[in-house]
């Protein structure tokens, strides 16, 4: 029994692992990083988002019972670097009270990656207008700040960046390459790559360390039943059905054919796993 549960310990540590599912954290490691996809909130999912998907497709995809939908953000503990990726809503403080649980306090993270200026994913910057992470610098795609805060002004997007502004790094995220090959870094071993079509700036990131690769996509797909079978079903979320979901299947092709397992902020627990094709679209596997 004790070397059973001894190799139970190693393949846990081998694949990512996770306390439990109760716990909302699931420990993921790319090389030597530990990298946390933790859930904000779940509650039951709305396939009436999704846009051209009929009842037959429904039927086919969606348990009777219905299903959950996750609001998730990803935080990196890397040597000597504490790294944010979405902040979740800020609701009941709940993102921040299991960094905490993780050893991180807010103070002590260094850099907050933004995927995109819709309220689940920077709701946790400020609190009665002062910054929850006050020595952290906020890192966003210029094309997306640009949109949310002069275009088509989101005052919740102003009013959380606003204690940040001496500390914000915008930058221009390169389009996707087949092969991945030639993608800048914003921070060591973090590449922001363009996936544009849910908002005009969105964007995702590679994790890299060693010869481990993970793929934060943001929200590239909110109902995975659906989407990862069948990619060009957009959801009315997106700003640009027709481009987010040209840039899904590009996205997901990507990770498959690479062998890059993907997070998602809106993925159900565990909210990491691997992509491989299937047909024309893709399967999802839950890592473990």
């Amino acid at each position: 029994m004790k070397q059973m549960m001894m190799m139970g310990l190693l393949f846990g540590a081998m694949t990512g692992g996770c306390a439990d599912e109760r716990d909302g954290v699931f420990n993921f490691k790319v090389g030597q990083w530990d990298v946390f996809l933790i859930v904000e909130s779940q509650r039951a999912g709305n396939a009436g988002i999704l846009v051209g998907a009929g009842e037959s497709v429904l039927s086919r995809y969606i348990p009777a019972g219905g299903f959950q939908h996750s609001a998730n953000a990803v935080l990196i503990k890397a040597p000597g670097q504490n790294i944010l990726i979405d902040t979740g809503t800020g609701a009941g403080g709940v993102v921040i009270d299991k960094i905490k649980a993780l050893g991180v306090q807010p103070e002590q993270v260094d850099a907050i990656l933004i995927t995109h200026l819709h309220g689940d994913h920077f709701g946790s910057l400020q609190s009665g207008g002062r910054a929850v992470f006050p020595n952290a610098k906020i890192y966003i795609s210029n094309r997306e700040l640009e949109y949310f805060t002069k275009t088509n002004v989101n005052q919740g997007a102003v009013s959380a960046l606003a204690p940040y502004s001496s500390r914000t790094v915008t930058f221009e995220p390169p389009a996707l390459t087949s092969s991945g090959q030639g993608l800048p870094e914003i921070l060591p071993g973090i590449k922001a790559i363009a996936a544009y079509g849910h908002t005009p700036g969105h964007t995702i990131f590679q994790i890299e360390n060693g010869n481990a690769k993970l793929l934060i996509i943001g929200d590239l797909l909110h109902v995975a039943l659906v989407q990862f079978p069948l990619p060009d079903i957009s959801a009315t979320y997106d700003m640009d059905q027709g481009v987010s979901a040209s840039v899904r299947r590009q996205v997901l092709d990507y990770a498959a054919r690479n062998r890059i397992p993907v997070a998602g902020m809106h993925i159900v627990y565990p909210g990491i796993g691997t992509v491989e094709t299937d047909g024309s679209g893709f399967k999802f596997t839950p890592a473990r």
